[in-house]
Parts: C-alpha cells; sequence; structure tokens
C-alpha cells in the first residue's frame, strides 16, 4: 500500500515580546539607606533575567512637593512622566515610618494616577517591625489606582539583613530571588495583557485609557 507523502507545515512563531520594563523606586533620603540597597539589588537582578530597569533614587532626584496647581508645570515632571509612561512594573520600596511609608515615597505616588492603570507593583519596606501596615498602604494606593499587585510584599530589618551595602541575610537573599522571578514572570503576562487591552475594543477597566 502507497501512502501519501506527508505535508509539513510551517509553524508559525510567535513574534518576539518586548522587554519587560520595570521602574525601581528607592524611597529613602538616607544617604546610607538600606532601602536602597535592596532595590538595587532587586533591579541587578532583575536586569539579568532580560528586563529593562530604569532606577529612581529620590535622594538623588527629588521632586518638589505635589501640589496639584503646579505640579504638572515643574520641568522635572515630564521627563518622569515619560519614564512611569513606559514602566510596565512599578516596584516600590521605602522605610518602614510610624508604620507607614516614606514622605519621598507618597509624594512620588501623589504625582501620577492614570498612568499606574493595569501595571503590576511589588513593594519591599525596611522595617523593625514587620512592614505590615506599610504594605498594606502600598496595596491601597495600587487598587486606588487600577494596579495589580503581587500577593506579597518583601520585609526586612535594616542593618541584620543588610551589611557594608549588600544584601547579607540568606532569608532575604531567597525572598529576592523568588520576588525577581515573579516580577518577571507575571509583570511579563501583565504586560502583554494590557497592550492587548489598550488595542481592543472590549469592555474593562482598561477602556477608560484608550486613545
Amino acid at each position: 500500500m502507497n501512502f501519501p507523502p506527508t505535508m509539513t507545515t510551517k509553524k508559525k512563531t510567535a513574534p518576539p515580546q518586548p522587554a519587560l520594563r520595570v521602574l525601581a523606586v528607592a524611597g529613602s533620603l538616607n544617604s546610607q539607606s538600606v532601602t536602597r540597597v535592596v532595590v538595587g539589588e532587586a533591579a541587578r537582578q532583575l536586569s539579568a533575567q532580560g528586563c529593562e530597569v530604569d532606577l529612581l533614587d529620590l535622594l538623588q532626584e527629588p521632586l518638589p512637593l505635589y501640589n496639584p496647581e503646579t505640579a504638572y508645570d515643574a520641568a522635572c515632571f515630564p521627563a518622569l512622566k515619560r519614564r512611569v509612561d513606559q514602566a510596565d512594573v512599578v516596584v516600590l520600596g521605602t522605610p518602614d515610618y510610624h508604620g507607614s511609608i516614606s514622605g519621598a515615597l507618597k509624594n512620588f505616588l501623589d504625582h501620577f494616577w492614570r498612568e499606574f492603570a493595569g501595571k503590576l507593583f511589588a513593594t519591599i519596606v525596611s522595617s523593625h517591625e514587620k512592614g505590615l501596615t506599610v504594605t498594606d498602604q502600598l496595596r491601597t494606593v495600587a487598587r486606588q489606582c487600577y494596579a495589580w499587585t503581587l500577593p506579597y510584599g518583601i520585609s526586612f530589618t535594616g542593618q541584620e539583613e543588610v551589611k557594608l551595602g549588600l544584601v547579607s541575610g540568606s532569608a532575604l537573599a531567597k525572598r529576592l530571588e523568588m520576588m525577581t522571578r515573579d516580577i518577571a514572570t507575571y509583570g511579563r503576562l501583565l504586560a502583554a495583557q494590557r497592550r492587548a487591552d489598550l488595542a481592543s475594543k472590549e469592555p474593562g477597566f482598561m477602556a477608560r485609557l484608550r486613545p
């Protein structure tokens, strides 16, 4: 019995996805900040995973206090807005001040709303407690801005887990590895869906942001 020749079809390859863009914000004005060290380590790991990381250090790039009547006219605002617009993921690092986020980070967040919608937030908190109220406050900000958050945050204890400008605690190191992996994995999924939602005509919470 003769069989017809096998027909081969070329598999369609999916178009390459753009690199995940991460804005990592160090929200401490302390020049010896352990928060900055940990945010910097997260940025390094994300870069190693192929992400494009933009590190915003609010000590080096201070923002004027938010005033809705003048903030958007400030000379620094257009460039910062572009950086936030371009980000798919926002990593927020802050010390725990009286059970709340730092004034510098709150001031940064106050400048934006629509720019955060549909994006992923990840939180890093330096705290002598567990940083739970700070993490909850950052999740509240994300919810109010229609952003997503990872289902957990990182909290660490200052000099006990960061020494000489490096992450020294093994537990913190493992949490960072987990978080950066999850940011890269779920950040890509959410970024792709955000792009699709903005390009579609379907209903959804992203519809209000379509041009």
